[in-house]
């Protein structure tokens, strides 16, 4: 792989390299270097154009059993030196008060870089521009369409790691976020739909288009947004549910992804995101779901939104089961936080940009698929609902009592798709809600999507998760339209 850093690549590895300073426990230097753009055609015109570059590079530093941190965006060698001196300084004011100070000292060499067929630079400016007039006007299929909007946007993120023990891992991350929405108006309801609400992303070059069905889908969500006018409000009551894989991602996210996240259940986020009702005591033996459920945490999915290589604490990235057969096996834990919980976990320690120290963060976290074909989950169904795409969502602060509603649903009765339903929604407990799982899709029924705006910390860090699913069948669930 040719090397990632564009400013004078040889001479500013040298001098990261330099600047990591001796006589410590550990230490390690990580570069960034991102650049990103977005473009959004609104009501037919076009915004202004927005670009960004940022490049900076953070010392982490282990001396004396303390840790300390510090990043700077001044890659001379007096700035280099007067970071590592910081975070060095950090470390030793910390000694004695870490709960754990064992570094997770990593000697690995290697890289990453996202698959890409079609780069993104193929489509010029006015063709990309172009692009999206086409969809924005596909999207206005009605009168009634009152706001629409198509846009794309794109980032280059470049990482460069190197560890006091030798290690070197390089990672190049290409990634792609297309988006329509449309909301209709009759004068007395207004109804919104769009193109799975920003989950269809993924990394890679312009074929991320075409994976989500980009330049097809304008006119059927336009469509769909007019057609929710006339539907009657969801039914409520307790039934069965039917939920598509774009908003299964976020039950996925928020019932299981930040419950098992290590730090959350250690406390670290106690003050600001919140704990979980997760235990220690549960791994090995807790019955999180029915037998059904299988979730992998997987960064190495080729062109999901959090594949990558190594965390950034140079651990590499393995595929490892979190819940088998509907039991709890291992939490969402990097090395620091296992250490500290005496527990396996998972590579996972992730930092959103070169200012921010790493901590545990989801990756890919993916729902394996059953043997279920969507005419099959319908069939079993005689009274409930289908739902798509999630449109709004509150949990309590141990990720355990949540509320969910979509754009779309669809009454489902003696086993057959039926009438179009507006602002169906549901609510459960995560304790309970997984095990009540009847019917998990085949493979033909996966997508995988993201949610790139994943917040959690303090300094807060917005980072990507990725989230695979098949359509998957929910049996005695609280139901209930948004209306009432």
């Amino acid at each position: 792989m040719e090397s990632l850093v564009r400013t004078d690549p040889v001479t500013l590895e040298d001098r990261l390299r330099a600047a990591l300073p001796a006589g410590v426990d550990d230490a390690s230097v990580r570069l960034v270097d991102e650049r990103g753009e977005w473009l959004t055609v609104r009501q037919g015109q076009l915004e202004p154009a927005s670009s960004h570059a940022d490049l900076g590079a953070m010392f982490t530093v282990w001396a004396a059993g303390g840790l300390g941190y510090a990043a700077t965006n001044d890659l001379s060698v007096e700035g280099l030196r007067r970071a590592a001196e910081r975070a060095e300084a950090w470390a030793r004011s910390t000694a004695g008060a870490l709960v754990v100070a064992t570094p997770p000292r990593s000697d690995a060499v290697g890289g990453y870089e996202s698959p890409v067929e079609s780069p993104w630079n193929d489509l010029s400016t006015a063709d990309r521009i172009d692009l999206l007039h086409r969809q924005s006007a596909a999207l206005r299929v009605d009168d009634r369409i009152v706001a629409w909007s198509a846009r794309l946007s794109r980032r280059e993120v470049d990482v460069l790691l190197l560890t006091q023990a030798g290690g070197r891992i390089e990672q190049r991350f290409r990634y792609l976020h297309p988006g329509l929405s449309a909301t209709a108006s009759d004068g007395h309801r207004v109804q919104s739909r769009s193109h799975g609400a920003g989950a269809f992303c993924g990394q890679g070059g312009l074929e991320v288009l075409d994976r989500f069905g980009f330049g097809d889908a304008a006119a059927r969500v336009g469509e769909q947004a007019i057609e929710l006018l006339a539907a009657e409000n969801c039914p409520s009551g307790p039934m069965d549910i039917v939920l598509a894989p774009d908003q299964m991602i976020l039950q996925i996210h928020e019932s299981i992804g930040h419950p098992l996240e290590l730090d959350r259940i250690l406390g670290d986020e106690r003050n600001y995101a919140g704990t979980s009702f997760v235990d220690l005591d549960m791994f090995g033996s807790y019955r999180y779901g029915s037998p059904l459920l299988n979730v992998t945490f997987d960064p190495t999915v080729p062109g999901q939104l959090a594949s990558y290589g190594f965390d950034d604490d140079g651990t590499p990235a393995t595929r490892e089961y979190l819940i088998r057969d509907g039991v709890l096996e291992r939490p969402l834990g990097g090395m620091v936080s296992q250490s500290r919980a005496g527990v396996d976990g998972v590579a996972n320690s992730r930092a959103c940009s070169w200012n921010r120290p790493p901590i545990d963060r989801m990756a890919n976290l993916n729902v394996e698929p059953g043997d279920s074909s969507f005419a099959e989950l319908i069939e079993s169904v005689e009274s409930g609902v289908y739902m798509e795409t999630n449109t709004s969502w509150s949990i309590d602060d141990s990720r355990n009592k949540f509320q969910f509603s979509c754009e779309y649903g669809r009454r489902i009765t003696d086993g057959e798709l039926g009438e179009v339903v507006r602002n169906p929604s549901y609510r459960g407990i995560s304790a309970t809600f997984w095990r009540n799982l009847t019917g998990v899709g085949a493979p033909e029924t996966v997508l995988a999507m993201g949610t790139p705006n994943c917040g959690k910390g303090e300094l807060n860090q917005v980072i990507n998760t990725g989230h695979a699913s098949p359509t998957c069948r929910f049996s005695g669930v609280d139901v209930f339209g948004a209306d009432e």
